[in-house]
């Protein structure tokens, strides 16, 4: 592939900013992406935006803030992805597949002729929310010196952008041979969402949560269907059996 059609491959591509609380850090994304070949920033609300420290900070990349999507949750932002990682300076209660930033890039590369993919940067001061990494597929770690791990957002998209010029520039992006069936693509963020919700309804209806929290069960399900890369055909199945479930009368109790 050359260059040119790698690039063109990059507006599939979605840098996503999580309630950001300074816009100068807003503006330092998108002179990051615009730097590294990147453009479609997508902000979730964020505290203090449009703001002209933004614009500030930008330094030529004002064309990446009129056209970011600003949209009211991470639901939204990642609406229609096949494949999500989310950024985290800390290790967390449920596994995700621990990716550094090369590593992230690849994998993300697997599945970007499929659809959109994210990259999804939280909070300044906390980071992302298990509730919000349950919606990604694994979980962006940046080393750092460990006596002082305090990476600025804006540097760690610049980070993550300029693995992303590396695979370009060295031909890393893999092309899809042929032209696979409908159902063997990746089920995006929409409809896993609807299969974990349908899910839900059918492990209910059998009592199986019975004393157990379904919440955890459900954040382990979901870790589970999102580090299996479930296609379209693998969802179509699940809810079939979700489906024939719910069909099937309960026995009366005696």
């Amino acid at each position: 592939m050359t260059q040119q059609t790698n690039l063109s491959l990059f507006n599939n591509i979605r840098i996503v900013l999580v309630n950001t609380s300074h816009p100068g850090n807003i503006g330092a994304a998108a002179r990051a992406m615009k730097n590294m070949g990147l453009s479609r920033l997508t902000l979730v609300d964020p505290v203090d935006y449009p703001s002209l420290e933004a614009i500030s900070r930008s330094v030529g990349a004002v064309d990446l803030l009129d056209d970011a999507e600003v949209v009211k949750d991470l639901k939204q932002a990642i609406s229609g992805c096949v494949w999500v990682a989310g950024t985290s300076a800390r290790l967390r209660t449920i596994e995700w597949p621990i990716l550094e930033p090369g590593e992230c890039v690849q994998q993300s590369l697997e599945h970007i002729g499929q659809g959109d993919i994210a990259i999804v940067f939280g909070r300044e001061n906390s980071g992302l929310t298990n509730e919000e990494m349950e919606m990604c597929n694994a979980l962006l770690h940046i080393p750092t010196n460990p006596d002082f791990s305090s990476l600025n957002v804006a540097a760690a998209v610049q980070i993550v952008c300029y693995e992303y010029r590396l695979a370009m520039a060295g031909n890393r992006i893999k092309k899809h041979k042929g032209k696979k069936h409908r159902y063997d693509a990746l089920a995006d963020s929409t409809q896993l969402d609807g299969m974990y919700t349908h899910l839900h309804d059918a492990l209910d209806y059998l009592g199986f949560f019975g004393t157990n929290n379904p919440d955890i069960v459900m954040r382990r399900l979901k870790g589970l269907f999102n580090r299996a890369a479930t296609t379209q055909r693998e969802l179509s199945i699940i809810r079939g059996i979700c489906s024939a479930i719910q069909d099937k009368k309960r026995p009366r109790k005696q």
